[in-house]
């Protein structure tokens, strides 16, 4: 992209800004703006995988959070949302620039792995920390996670930039996160395309089949929603119901499930098309499916009422598969039109039609996300990361107390689950249980519609430790560890040792773990205080052994590397020492010796390097793929007079090295240059410059620097000044 496209495609986000602002009050369109404005300062000379100018995404993140009908706040942080995570910008100078609330948003989008100070021993520990940080986000303000979706969906759609494998990474992580987040808050347009996307990249295979299949099956889709549309209407219009019916194709996503998840055959799908009956009152609802089971040939066992028992969600609708006169089934879907917001936009719908969350609206929304923080603080990341995939996925089932009242539950919930979901106390005090009115065992699979009834005693011991095993739900699971914990203290202790000793023997570290020191560092890894509470938490289930198992095998592997690390370097020290020029360089074998480096290559440390014993000058250090060393080592006669060398550790010199800039010419360029490299505290020694072709330019600097790492951060911070296209590191004299 050169100069001039950049200012059109700069001036294209200018408009599109102005046009969301537009559709605000004055203040807020102007605060958007100022927002605007801040994030394109701050993302200045960044560039996306695509090319094209950073400030793309905040942009399209803010026209997606507009679709979805959220307030300017909202527009506002998902402006800035990158800002704080990969800017100069901190949380408190945005909070005074646009407010805290503004912040907090942000905040709650900012990923823990990217900010200061933050390190995490696993992959999967930091994804656990990023997850738990937006979820008690998401508790205090559930904006923040329709603002992380926007973002996310934004990424999808330019996800063809990334290398193949980082493809693949982001896509397990949207399906198995995201798309059901955005399930979980209703919003079934954004988990579609999410869905889709991610599958494209997946399984593309797969993806296309079915693509292909809907492609060529397109007209007679056409002509058959069309037909059944018409019909549909005219016999609705004939009762006098007011009513808007559409049709669409079910997503390659959903075909996607139930062709391979249930191994069917395309002509054996029941609900490629759907078709929409939206109407004005709930009374209506039911009218209508009176008349669609009038009109076509209903479906046995296809019907559904999320009507008089909604998803958690909040979807509400009627769900009923017919057979057309053609012979295709097909599914439709009848609800107000206040129920096809709800589904449409999920809870987005509270913002795009009633002005956000209200009261008890609030509390309704968040429960489940508390709950899920609540049930999950004790869990490792391994754990934490399982469950919470298993909460946002599963499959639910609806069922009732004796006096009516519907819990949901995941499917193969068993009726300790549902004891729990009533009350904890209602739990630990269940003897049995009765479904339908006969008592059943406590491990049974629960089914939608079923009345259970659980019975209590006072005199009950409490929850036995093989429940556990049975639960399904992560919020009964979490109970039953809290009670063992708390009444079964010195049980616990005792069985938490007895389990660690068994475990460490069969795994031949029982006497690893024996020393004072080896116990201490495995409990400051567990975060637990004692090794009491060691033992007691493996008793009652909240230290999972397996952990414990492995930090001991890693801590043992760790002392017994540095113990042989110890004695290779005992044995070095009775060797003839190596000496340590002035320069960082150890020589081999030679003391006091002049060593100079080599103008072709210009090493630094963290370069593999080679030293030449010259005639009269010393030791001549290249680097090993230096283009004149190789030379010279072909050349007869040469060999004695290499001479193996290496950066001796915890010397700090300066090392001059060149570099080359390329890029547009501009007023001002050289000047931010040389800011940049001032900036960064390098000293430029050299610099020269020509004009390349069409208004081009290469500079030619020699810079000194303390090693290649710090060479590669200033590359990559030049690469970052506006009309840089290339920045490379050079031979001097080149």
């Amino acid at each position: 992209m050169d100069e001039r496209e950049r200012q059109e495609y700069l001036e294209k986000l200018d408009r599109q800004m102005r046009d969301i602002a537009a559709d605000f009050p004055e203040e807020e369109g102007k605060n958007i703006l100022r927002a605007y404005d801040y994030a394109r300062r701050h993302h200045e000379g960044q560039l996306r995988k695509s090319g094209e100018p950073y400030i793309m995404h905040p942009v399209s993140v803010a026209v997606i959070i507009e679709q979805m009908g959220l307030d300017s706040e909202s527009i506002m942080a998902g402006l800035l949302h990158d800002t704080i995570e990969d800017t100069d910008a901190s949380y408190h100078e945005v909070a005074k620039e646009f407010g805290e609330p503004v912040a907090v948003l942000v905040d709650g989008v900012t990923k823990l792995t990217q900010m200061e100070h933050t390190s995490y021993s696993t992959k999967e520990e930091q994804q656990m920390e990023d997850l738990r940080k937006m979820f008690v986000a998401m508790a205090k303000d559930i904006r923040v996670i329709m603002i992380k979706l926007a973002d996310r969906l934004h990424n999808m759609r330019t996800i063809q930039f990334q290398r193949e494998q980082k493809q693949r990474d982001i896509s397990v992580e949207t399906m198995e996160i995201y798309a059901p987040l955005a399930h979980r808050l209703g919003m079934q347009g954004v988990k579609w395309e999410l869905e889709d996307r991610s599958l494209k990249i997946l399984d593309p295979v797969g993806y296309q089949e079915i693509s292909d299949y809907l492609e060529e099956q397109n007209h007679g889709f056409a002509d058959f929603l069309d037909l059944t549309k018409a019909r549909i209407t005219e016999k609705l219009e004939q009762a006098g119901i007011q009513c808007q019916v559409k049709a669409r194709l079910k997503s390659v996503y959903s075909i996607y499930r139930k062709l391979y998840g249930q191994n069917l055959r395309f002509s054996e799908l029941y609900d490629i098309c759907a078709t929409r009956v939206i109407v004005k009152e709930l009374a209506d609802c039911y009218n209508v499916l009176g008349m669609i089971h009038d009109l076509y040939k209903p479906v046995p066992g296809r019907f559904k009422d999320y009507i008089s028992t909604p998803k958690p969600n909040g979807y509400q609708s009627l769900h009923t598969v017919v057979i057309g006169t053609e012979g295709i089934p097909f599914e439709v879907q009848i609800r107000t039109e206040e129920m096809d917001r709800q589904a449409e936009y999920g809870i987005a719908a509270h913002w795009k039609y009633k002005n956000g969350l209200r009261g008890s609206q609030k509390e309704e929304t968040f429960a489940w996300v508390r709950q899920l923080i609540e049930s999950q603080q004790d869990s490792d990341a391994t754990d934490f990361i399982k469950n919470v995939k298993t909460d946002l996925f599963a499959d639910e089932v609806y069922v009732f107390t004796p006096r009516g009242d519907v819990i949901n539950l995941p499917k193969g919930a068993t009726p300790i689950d549902f004891a729990y979901a009533i009350h904890s106390a209602v739990g630990n005090r269940m003897t049995g249980a009765k479904v339908n009115g006969r008592i059943v065992p406590i491990d049974c699979e629960l089914h939608s519609g079923e009345i259970v009834d659980v019975i209590t005693s006072k005199n009950s011991t409490g929850p036995k430790r093989d429940w556990m095993q049975i639960v399904k739900t992560n919020g009964a699971r979490t109970k039953i560890k809290q009670w063992f914990k708390k009444e079964r203290r010195e049980e616990n202790i005792e069985q938490g040792r007895s389990v660690l000793e068994r475990e460490l023997r069969a795994n031949l570290l029982y006497d690893n773990f024996q020393s004072t020191e080896m116990q201490d560092l495995i409990c400051k890894r567990m975060n637990v205080p004692n090794l009491e509470e060691l033992y007691a938490g493996i008793g009652y289930g909240g230290v999972a052994l397996s952990r414990v198992l492995a930090k001991v095998r890693d801590e043992a592997a760790r002392i017994k590397a540095a113990e042989a690390k110890e004695a290779k370097l005992a044995a070095h020290m009775n060797k003839p020492r190596k000496s340590i020029a002035d320069t960082g360089v150890i020589v081999e074998g030679l003391d006091n010796c002049l060593v100079k480096f080599s103008k072709c290559c210009t090493p630094v440390p963290g370069d593999p390097i080679i030293g030449f014993i010259t005639r009269g000058y010393g030791v001549s250090v290249h680097r090993q793929d230096c283009a004149n060393a190789k030379a010279a080592a072909r050349q007869p006669g040469e060999d004695g007079r290499w001479i193996r060398t290496e950066w001796a550790e915890g010397e700090k010199h300066q090392y001059h090295t060149g570099i080359k800039i390329s890029g547009r010419t501009r007023v001002g360029m050289f000047n931010d240059v040389l800011t940049s490299l001032s900036n960064m505290k390098i000293n430029v020694t050299e610099m020269n410059a020509r004009d390349a072709e069409d208004g081009h330019f290469d500079l030619y600097l020699t810079i000194s620097v303390y090693d290649r790492e710090q060479l590669e951060f200033v590359l990559g911070r030049l690469m970052r000044i506006s009309g840089v296209s290339e920045v490379k590191r050079i031979m001097a004299g080149s």
